[in-house]
């Protein structure tokens, strides 16, 4: 009898762990996928604050367009991502999904900016542009804590 009810409790162990690491698999590679941008993004931020600065307009509204199309290949990667069966996974996903399109849209801003026709239009850009930076914080919190929730409910910790 002991023999079976320890069985059973190391196939239930085994179940929860797998569980577990699938959830953590998925974890990570949404974290990998956000760090695969960061070169990408330092690159640009100094490139458009050059480009900015020398009035290089089109080459700003180039380097927003090209940032725009990387960070919905992630988008796409993380929609293709095999979904683990694990509790708060869809709350994860849709919080991660939300900060990737926040980051879009701040290069699609830059785009923008690039290819505004007049200086007047270029203000508003950059007044709308300002209003997605204020945004910014609330946008990495979201995402943070649904992952923070998504690790504790399938019981491993955020590296």
């Amino acid at each position: 009898m002991f023999k079976k009810l320890l069985l059973i409790a190391l196939l239930f162990t085994g179940l929860v762990a797998c569980k577990s690491k699938g959830a953590f698999n998925y974890s990570q590679s949404i974290v990998a996928k956000e760090k695969s941008l960061e070169p990408e993004i330092r690159a640009t931020e100094k490139n458009v604050e050059k480009y900015l600065t020398a009035a290089q307009y089109d080459s700003v509204a180039i380097a927003g367009e090209k940032m725009e199309k990387l960070v919905q290949q992630k988008i796409d990667e993380i929609n293709a991502l095999s979904v683990p069966k694990a509790k708060e996974t869809e709350n994860f996903k849709a919080a991660t999904i939300r900060y990737f399109n926040f980051i879009k849209s701040m290069y699609a801003g830059y785009k923008n900016l690039g290819k505004a026709a007049t200086e007047e239009d270029r203000q508003q850009v950059i007044a709308d542009l300002q209003k997605l930076v204020s945004e910014k914080q609330a946008i990495v919190d979201e995402m943070q804590k649904a992952q923070k929730k998504f690790a504790d409910a399938n019981g491993f910790k955020v590296q």
